[in-house]
Protein backbone atom coordinates (compact mmCIF):
# COMPACT_ATOMS: atom_id res chain seq x y z
CA UNK A 1 0.00 0.00 0.00
CA UNK A 2 1.13 3.50 -0.73
CA UNK A 3 2.33 5.72 2.08
CA UNK A 4 0.59 9.08 2.21
CA UNK A 5 1.93 12.24 3.77
CA UNK A 6 -1.37 13.03 5.50
CA UNK A 7 -1.40 9.66 7.25
CA UNK A 8 2.18 10.23 8.34
CA UNK A 9 1.26 13.59 9.82
CA UNK A 10 -1.60 12.09 11.79
CA UNK A 11 0.73 9.38 13.06
CA UNK A 12 3.32 11.98 14.05
CA UNK A 13 0.70 13.97 15.92
CA UNK A 14 -0.37 10.85 17.79
CA UNK A 15 3.22 10.11 18.74
CA UNK A 16 3.71 13.63 20.05
CA UNK A 17 0.52 13.40 22.08
CA UNK A 18 1.99 10.47 24.01
CA UNK A 19 3.80 13.16 26.00
CA UNK A 20 0.51 14.41 27.42
CA UNK A 21 -1.86 12.83 29.98
CA UNK A 22 -4.62 10.59 28.61
CA UNK A 23 -7.58 12.22 26.97
CA UNK A 24 -10.92 10.60 27.67
CA UNK A 25 -13.14 10.23 24.61
CA UNK A 26 -16.56 11.78 24.84
CA UNK A 27 -18.90 8.85 24.30
CA UNK A 28 -22.54 8.88 23.44
CA UNK A 29 -22.87 12.63 23.01
CA UNK A 30 -25.80 13.55 20.77
CA UNK A 31 -25.16 17.18 19.90
CA UNK A 32 -28.20 17.90 17.77
CA UNK A 33 -31.49 17.06 19.53
CA UNK A 34 -33.58 14.20 18.23
CA UNK A 35 -36.34 15.77 16.10
CA UNK A 36 -39.91 15.80 17.34
CA UNK A 37 -41.95 14.19 14.59
CA UNK A 38 -45.69 14.22 13.95
CA UNK A 39 -47.81 11.10 14.19
CA UNK A 40 -47.55 8.55 11.39
CA UNK A 41 -48.23 8.13 8.57
CA UNK A 42 -45.66 10.65 7.45
CA UNK A 43 -46.13 12.71 4.27
CA UNK A 44 -44.71 11.08 1.13
CA UNK A 45 -41.28 11.63 -0.34
CA UNK A 46 -41.00 15.19 -1.72
CA UNK A 47 -39.85 15.52 -5.31
CA UNK A 48 -38.16 18.02 -7.56
CA UNK A 49 -39.97 19.32 -10.68
CA UNK A 50 -38.41 16.56 -12.80
CA UNK A 51 -39.77 13.87 -10.46
CA UNK A 52 -36.43 13.10 -8.78
CA UNK A 53 -36.68 12.59 -5.00
CA UNK A 54 -35.88 15.78 -3.14
CA UNK A 55 -33.26 14.85 -0.54
CA UNK A 56 -33.18 18.32 0.96
CA UNK A 57 -35.49 21.04 2.31
CA UNK A 58 -38.99 21.57 1.00
CA UNK A 59 -39.11 25.11 2.42
CA UNK A 60 -36.37 27.71 1.81
CA UNK A 61 -33.73 27.71 4.54
CA UNK A 62 -35.62 25.36 6.85
CA UNK A 63 -34.80 21.80 7.78
CA UNK A 64 -31.85 19.45 7.97
CA UNK A 65 -31.03 15.79 8.51
CA UNK A 66 -30.23 14.88 12.10
CA UNK A 67 -27.71 11.98 12.19
CA UNK A 68 -27.23 9.87 15.31
CA UNK A 69 -23.87 8.92 16.68
CA UNK A 70 -22.77 5.30 16.46
CA UNK A 71 -19.50 4.71 18.29
CA UNK A 72 -19.09 1.54 16.27
CA UNK A 73 -21.21 -0.28 13.71
CA UNK A 74 -22.23 -3.35 15.74
CA UNK A 75 -25.85 -2.20 16.14
CA UNK A 76 -26.25 -1.23 12.48
CA UNK A 77 -24.30 -4.02 10.79
CA UNK A 78 -26.49 -5.63 8.14
CA UNK A 79 -24.12 -8.25 6.80
CA UNK A 80 -22.16 -10.26 7.70
CA UNK A 81 -22.96 -10.73 11.40
CA UNK A 82 -19.52 -9.54 12.49
CA UNK A 83 -17.01 -7.12 10.99
CA UNK A 84 -14.61 -9.32 8.97
CA UNK A 85 -11.26 -7.98 10.16
CA UNK A 86 -7.92 -9.13 8.92
CA UNK A 87 -5.73 -10.06 11.94
CA UNK A 88 -3.67 -6.86 11.91
CA UNK A 89 -6.79 -4.71 11.64
CA UNK A 90 -8.52 -6.46 14.54
CA UNK A 91 -5.43 -6.03 16.71
CA UNK A 92 -5.25 -2.31 15.90
CA UNK A 93 -9.00 -1.84 16.47
CA UNK A 94 -8.70 -3.47 19.91
CA UNK A 95 -5.74 -1.27 20.82
CA UNK A 96 -7.66 1.86 19.86
CA UNK A 97 -10.67 0.77 21.89
CA UNK A 98 -8.51 0.08 24.91
CA UNK A 99 -7.01 3.55 24.49
CA UNK A 100 -10.53 5.07 24.72
CA UNK A 101 -10.19 6.65 21.27
CA UNK A 102 -7.45 8.88 22.62
CA UNK A 103 -5.97 9.50 19.20
CA UNK A 104 -9.16 9.68 17.17
CA UNK A 105 -8.26 12.08 14.33
CA UNK A 106 -11.77 13.55 14.33
CA UNK A 107 -11.23 14.56 17.96
CA UNK A 108 -8.42 16.76 16.68
CA UNK A 109 -10.62 18.35 14.01
CA UNK A 110 -9.60 16.11 11.13
CA UNK A 111 -12.43 15.05 8.79
CA UNK A 112 -14.37 11.80 9.25
CA UNK A 113 -14.12 9.24 6.45
CA UNK A 114 -16.66 7.06 4.67
CA UNK A 115 -19.91 6.26 6.48
CA UNK A 116 -18.68 8.07 9.59
CA UNK A 117 -19.76 11.26 7.85
CA UNK A 118 -23.32 10.08 8.39
CA UNK A 119 -22.84 9.17 12.07
CA UNK A 120 -21.36 12.45 13.29
CA UNK A 121 -24.12 13.82 15.57
CA UNK A 122 -24.48 17.26 14.02
CA UNK A 123 -26.93 18.53 11.38
CA UNK A 124 -26.27 17.91 7.71
CA UNK A 125 -27.99 19.01 4.51
CA UNK A 126 -28.16 17.62 0.98
CA UNK A 127 -28.25 20.22 -1.81
CA UNK A 128 -29.17 18.96 -5.28
CA UNK A 129 -27.93 20.97 -8.25
CA UNK A 130 -29.35 19.18 -11.30
CA UNK A 131 -28.35 21.89 -13.76
CA UNK A 132 -24.74 21.72 -12.57
CA UNK A 133 -25.01 17.89 -12.43
CA UNK A 134 -23.70 17.56 -8.94
CA UNK A 135 -24.90 17.18 -5.36
CA UNK A 136 -23.42 18.92 -2.33
CA UNK A 137 -23.57 17.52 1.18
CA UNK A 138 -22.91 20.06 3.93
CA UNK A 139 -22.00 18.95 7.44
CA UNK A 140 -22.24 21.35 10.37
CA UNK A 141 -20.22 19.31 12.83
CA UNK A 142 -16.84 17.67 12.94
CA UNK A 143 -14.76 19.98 10.78
CA UNK A 144 -17.68 21.88 9.21
CA UNK A 145 -17.02 20.27 5.84
CA UNK A 146 -18.79 19.61 2.57
CA UNK A 147 -18.48 16.98 -0.11
CA UNK A 148 -19.19 17.04 -3.84
CA UNK A 149 -20.90 14.14 -5.62
CA UNK A 150 -20.50 14.33 -9.38
CA UNK A 151 -23.68 13.36 -11.27
CA UNK A 152 -22.44 13.95 -14.83
CA UNK A 153 -21.55 10.35 -15.60
CA UNK A 154 -17.81 10.75 -15.15
CA UNK A 155 -15.58 7.91 -13.98
CA UNK A 156 -13.14 8.10 -11.11
CA UNK A 157 -9.69 9.45 -11.98
CA UNK A 158 -7.14 6.75 -12.71
CA UNK A 159 -3.63 6.17 -11.40
CA UNK A 160 -1.79 9.23 -10.18
CA UNK A 161 -4.72 11.43 -11.23
CA UNK A 162 -6.66 10.09 -8.22
CA UNK A 163 -5.34 12.22 -5.38
CA UNK A 164 -6.00 10.45 -2.03
CA UNK A 165 -8.09 12.62 0.28
CA UNK A 166 -10.03 12.44 3.55
CA UNK A 167 -13.45 12.25 1.85
CA UNK A 168 -12.44 10.40 -1.29
CA UNK A 169 -13.75 10.99 -4.82
CA UNK A 170 -17.53 10.55 -5.20
CA UNK A 171 -19.59 9.86 -8.32
CA UNK A 172 -23.31 9.19 -8.20
CA UNK A 173 -26.33 8.07 -10.17
CA UNK A 174 -29.98 7.28 -9.55
CA UNK A 175 -31.34 3.74 -9.35
CA UNK A 176 -35.07 4.41 -9.23
CA UNK A 177 -35.62 6.59 -6.15
CA UNK A 178 -32.25 5.69 -4.59
CA UNK A 179 -29.14 7.83 -4.95
CA UNK A 180 -26.15 5.49 -5.32
CA UNK A 181 -22.74 7.02 -4.60
CA UNK A 182 -19.46 5.29 -5.41
CA UNK A 183 -16.43 6.55 -3.45
CA UNK A 184 -12.73 5.71 -3.84
CA UNK A 185 -9.44 7.53 -3.32
CA UNK A 186 -9.31 7.75 0.47
CA UNK A 187 -6.12 8.55 2.32
CA UNK A 188 -5.30 6.52 5.42
CA UNK A 189 -5.63 9.29 7.98
CA UNK A 190 -9.20 8.69 9.14
CA UNK A 191 -10.94 6.13 11.34
CA UNK A 192 -14.05 4.31 10.15
CA UNK A 193 -15.80 5.01 13.45
CA UNK A 194 -15.21 6.56 16.87
CA UNK A 195 -13.72 3.41 18.43
CA UNK A 196 -11.04 3.11 15.78
CA UNK A 197 -11.86 0.58 13.06
CA UNK A 198 -9.11 1.19 10.48
CA UNK A 199 -8.96 1.33 6.71
CA UNK A 200 -6.32 1.57 4.00
CA UNK A 201 -6.12 3.52 0.76
CA UNK A 202 -7.79 0.55 -0.94
CA UNK A 203 -11.09 1.51 0.70
CA UNK A 204 -14.06 1.51 -1.68
CA UNK A 205 -17.45 2.60 -0.33
CA UNK A 206 -20.81 2.32 -2.08
CA UNK A 207 -23.51 4.42 -0.41
CA UNK A 208 -27.27 4.30 -0.97
CA UNK A 209 -29.53 7.21 0.02
CA UNK A 210 -33.31 6.65 -0.11
CA UNK A 211 -35.83 9.18 1.21
CA UNK A 212 -38.61 6.82 2.28
CA UNK A 213 -40.94 9.66 3.27
CA UNK A 214 -40.70 13.31 4.28
CA UNK A 215 -39.05 12.54 7.61
CA UNK A 216 -36.94 9.44 6.93
CA UNK A 217 -33.70 9.00 4.99
CA UNK A 218 -32.48 5.43 4.68
CA UNK A 219 -28.70 5.22 4.49
CA UNK A 220 -26.72 2.10 3.64
CA UNK A 221 -23.01 1.77 2.96
CA UNK A 222 -20.99 -1.20 1.77
CA UNK A 223 -17.35 -1.09 2.87
CA UNK A 224 -14.90 -2.96 0.67
CA UNK A 225 -11.25 -2.71 1.71
CA UNK A 226 -9.18 -5.78 0.81
CA UNK A 227 -6.23 -4.29 2.67
CA UNK A 228 -8.11 -4.36 5.99
CA UNK A 229 -11.08 -6.75 5.84
CA UNK A 230 -11.52 -10.27 4.48
CA UNK A 231 -14.77 -9.44 2.68
CA UNK A 232 -17.11 -6.48 2.10
CA UNK A 233 -19.52 -5.55 4.89
CA UNK A 234 -22.61 -3.37 4.99
CA UNK A 235 -24.16 -1.01 7.54
CA UNK A 236 -27.57 0.61 7.38
CA UNK A 237 -29.75 2.93 9.45
CA UNK A 238 -32.40 5.63 9.21
CA UNK A 239 -31.73 9.36 9.64
CA UNK A 240 -34.54 11.69 10.71
CA UNK A 241 -35.52 15.05 9.23
CA UNK A 242 -35.87 18.11 11.47
CA UNK A 243 -38.19 20.44 9.58
CA UNK A 244 -37.52 23.37 11.92
CA UNK A 245 -33.72 23.21 11.95
CA UNK A 246 -31.16 25.46 10.31
CA UNK A 247 -27.46 24.70 9.98
CA UNK A 248 -25.29 27.01 12.09
CA UNK A 249 -21.64 27.97 12.10
CA UNK A 250 -19.51 25.46 13.98
CA UNK A 251 -15.75 25.88 14.36
CA UNK A 252 -14.21 22.62 15.44
CA UNK A 253 -11.08 24.17 16.92
CA UNK A 254 -13.22 26.25 19.29
CA UNK A 255 -15.40 23.35 20.42
CA UNK A 256 -13.09 20.33 20.59
CA UNK A 257 -12.38 18.99 24.08
CA UNK A 258 -9.40 17.14 22.63
CA UNK A 259 -7.95 20.31 21.10
CA UNK A 260 -8.47 22.41 24.25
CA UNK A 261 -6.78 19.78 26.37
CA UNK A 262 -3.93 19.44 23.92
CA UNK A 263 -3.19 23.17 23.75
CA UNK A 264 -3.54 23.74 27.51
CA UNK A 265 -1.06 20.95 28.18
CA UNK A 266 1.25 22.24 25.46
CA UNK A 267 1.22 25.78 26.86
CA UNK A 268 1.79 24.48 30.38
CA UNK A 269 4.76 22.39 29.25
CA UNK A 270 6.22 25.32 27.30
CA UNK A 271 5.92 27.63 30.32
CA UNK A 272 7.71 25.15 32.60
CA UNK A 273 10.63 24.79 30.22
CA UNK A 274 11.37 28.50 29.94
Amino acid sequence: MRSHRVAELVGTAAAVLLLWPPLVAVAGAQVNPVPTLPAKPYPPTPRLPDGTPNLGPIEPNRGYWSPQQYQDYVKVLLQPKEIPYQPWAKKLAIERREGQSKYDPQGYCMPPSGPRLMTTPFPMEIIQLPQQKRILMVYEGGTHIWRVIYMDGRAHPKGDQLNPSWLGHSVGHWEGDTLVVDVVGFNEGGWMDMVGDPHTDLLHVVERFTRKDLYTLRYEATIDDPGTYTEPWTVGFDILWDDKGEIQEYICQENSIWMRKMFSEFLGTAARTR
